[in-house]
């Protein structure tokens, strides 16, 4: 017999704050039932649980996101993601167009976006 990965979870100081930061960035909504001020909030569909505790984060993760837009380019979806509230931490763009960004989410976990599989194609 194996194992499934049920969620991924995500250590926070603001459970809910997080969950809706990274409900916008997916497009995906929370549990219906989450709300403000919760200990736990959930994108189900995405299979990402968010857990308020009461350590910081301290040090760079081990465990990131590689986010490849849909529907815009890498770049367009940096600008997106900046105005939702990601920071940016790391800039590895090329002048010839490859590369990806790094960006931290509002409470400062690392993620990464690439080309978008139209941008891959040239």
């Amino acid at each position: 017999m194996t194992s499934t990965i049920r969620h991924v979870t995500i250590d926070c100081a603001d459970a809910y704050a997080v969950a809706h930061f990274w409900s916008q960035v997916l497009g995906r909504p929370l549990q219906e039932e989450d709300r403000p001020g919760d200990e736990e909030a959930l994108i189900e569909d995405a299979g990402l649980l968010f857990v308020t505790v009461p350590e910081t984060k301290t040090v760079k993760n081990r465990l990131h996101f590689d986010l490849q837009p849909q529907d815009r380019t890498r770049d367009e979806e940096v600008s997106r993601l900046l105005t939702l509230g990601a920071t940016l931490i790391d800039d590895q763009r090329t002048g010839d167009g490859m590369g990806w960004v790094v960006l931290a989410d509002p409470e400062g976990n690392e993620f990464c976006v690439e080309r978008s599989a139209a941008e891959r194609e040239y």
